[in-house]
């Protein structure tokens, strides 16, 4: 088997173009291996989309153009604990703070076994996108995300690796999904 080569921020936009999804972009042979994921995106990511709901995000490969990994963000707001503000250094005297959320977040399949770090890089990506949001737009503080524990149940340590915490506010001990924050002010 041969070594899967490593994506990164340096290396990142020599080997892959984000760009926001289109109606002609032809999504069929993506594949996540999570049938949920593929059928959101083959099915119901345009729409969503088009009624401004969530904008979808593709990464392709530069060199054949195939789709590598989607991401969907949607706007948000979390419910902070005064404990979890203090974490964050907000002086704010509201609960709720404003964030960009990854609704759907997918890798396919095919091309986890040819490269590293892909979900990593698509995280930094959002980010970016979030913190040019804050830039242009409106703003957001926080990166969430409602981790999917029950397609995969590691998927904490995950977002946890790339600087995610759960949201104590939002998390059910029954819920299919944890929810996770990322500061991007910091």
């Amino acid at each position: 088997m041969s070594k899967r080569a490593a994506v990164d921020i340096k290396n990142g936009p020599s080997l892959f173009i984000l760009e926001r999804l289109s109606p002609s972009d032809i999504l069929a042979p993506f594949d996540c291996s999570i049938r949920e994921y593929n059928d959101y995106l083959i099915q119901e990511a345009q729409k969503a989309q088009n009624e401004f709901i969530a904008v979808t995000w593709l990464l392709h490969e530069r060199e054949n153009g195939s789709i590598v990994a989607y991401m969907s963000l949607i706007n948000d707001a979390i419910k902070l604990t005064a404990t979890e503000k203090e974490l964050h250094h907000l002086d704010y005297p509201f609960r709720t703070i404003p964030a960009t959320k990854i609704a759907k977040l997918a890798v396919s399949s095919l091309y986890c076994r040819q490269y590293k770090g892909i979900g990593t890089y698509m995280l930094y990506l959002a980010a970016g996108i979030a913190e040019d949001t804050n830039l242009k737009h409106s703003a957001c503080r926080f990166v969430t995300v409602d981790a999917d524990i029950e397609h995969d149940p590691n998927v904490t340590a995950f977002y946890t690796k790339n600087g995610f915490i759960p949201n104590t506010e939002m998390t059910s001990k029954h819920s299919k999904t944890i929810s996770m924050r990322k500061d991007i002010w910091v």
